[in-house]
């Protein structure tokens, strides 16, 4: 159990307490005593201690309550014993922030009252302070305490997935209205993705300050682009974000659904480790990502569904493949679904521990 203190004195007593957990080892390429693993969406519907705490709160609402934030945040490490935290968030949660009428609307996702169409629209969304999300610096405050050597890993949505749902006003399977901007107004869709750098880095950077221990950005929908359209219209931005991490002390995590063809180039953008979905194998992903670059993921979250040995023979294949990198961490190809067995998932946790120890 740690202690708390002011801001900065808080994070760096942090840093000998985590940076010796096999999670940040292996995020940082070095040798760990296992291969750590943690689930994305482990803090969520698949469990049924978070249905109770969140019955009858809005989502948004959920966000902003640093307590109930801290306890959906801790579950899954009391029932799953996995090697790290993830902040209970939505990666919406920094452009209500800066001034966006959202909802998020149970069984569709965020949907957006007024749709970023035009360059006068730009106006609505504003830079972020530290105050605007005071909420987000008091919940990891309360973790880290809470957590001790158990690293809390913050995060927040890349530009472009964000700009997706501004866009198109929710979301959205062809993002037609999205590459319409980002091919009929380059310059509009530029100055709009670089306000939404400025607001996710900002975003991070007080995660960072409150004491998380690593951070990933997530871009979910980049998958629905080709290479050359990423590294035109995309890359850019996302390295600004990561880039402007580079001197904050903390692994920086990227990670893409639907990214086969992309690994390479996101691997550009400036994090320390690729995340993998669950479509490439992790050692063909070595090869498109580039030497050096420790790697993450990426059972695929149905399996879940199939029996033990069929789950067991899945999991031991990816640590197989996993040792080709210079650091692993397991999780899933993507988040947990809802109806996932909460026991499957502690038992994937147990096997990777068992299998892996060194």
């Amino acid at each position: 159990m740690t202690t708390t203190a002011s801001g900065a004195t808080h994070a760096s007593s942090q840093v000998p307490a985590t940076a010796d957990s096999a999670f940040v080892r292996a995020c940082r390429g070095g040798p760990a005593s296992h291969t750590p693993v943690w689930f994305m969406r482990q803090a969520g519907r698949s469990l049924p201690e978070y249905r109770k705490v969140r019955t009858g709160i809005p989502m948004l609402e959920s966000c902003r309550r640093p307590e109930l934030v801290a306890e959906i945040t801790l579950q899954p490490v009391r029932r799953h014993g996995v090697d790290a935290a993830i902040f209970f968030s939505d990666i919406v949660v920094p452009i209500a922030a800066a001034g966006i009428d959202l909802e998020i609307v149970a069984g569709t996702g965020p949907v957006i009252a007024e749709p970023i169409r035009a360059a006068a629209d730009l106006d609505r969304l504003r830079p972020i302070t530290r105050d605007d999300v005071a909420f987000v610096d008091q919940a990891v405050r309360l973790l880290t305490a809470e957590l001790g050597a158990t690293p809390l890993i913050g995060f927040a949505g890349a530009p472009f997935t964000l700009a997706s749902y501004l866009v198109e006003g929710g979301p959205s399977r062809t993002y037609a209205r999205t590459k319409a901007m980002m091919y009929g107004a380059p310059d509009l869709w530029n100055a709009l993705l670089d306000r939404l750098a400025d607001i996710t880095l900002e975003f991070l950077r007080v995660q960072i300050g409150a004491g998380v221990s690593a951070v990933q950005l997530f871009d979910s929908w980049a998958g629905a682009l080709s290479e050359a359209d990423y590294r035109r219209y995309v890359l850019p931005h996302s390295r600004k974000v990561l880039g402007g991490l580079a001197d904050a002390g903390v692994p920086r995590i990227h990670f893409g659904v639907g990214t086969a063809l992309l690994l390479g180039a996101m691997g550009e953008a400036g994090a320390d480790v690729v995340g993998v979905d669950w479509r490439t194998p992790l050692d063909q992903a070595l090869t498109q990502i580039g030497p050096g670059k420790p790697v993450q993921g990426n059972l695929d979250p149905a399996v879940l569904f199939a029996p033990w040995p069929v789950v067991e023979q899945h999991v031991r294949r990816i640590l197989d493949e996993g040792r080709a990198a210079p650091g692993h961490v397991f999780n899933l190809g993507h988040g947990v679904l809802p109806d996932t067995d909460p026991d499957v998932l502690t038992r994937v946790v147990e096997l990777v521990h068992t299998v892996s120890g060194r």
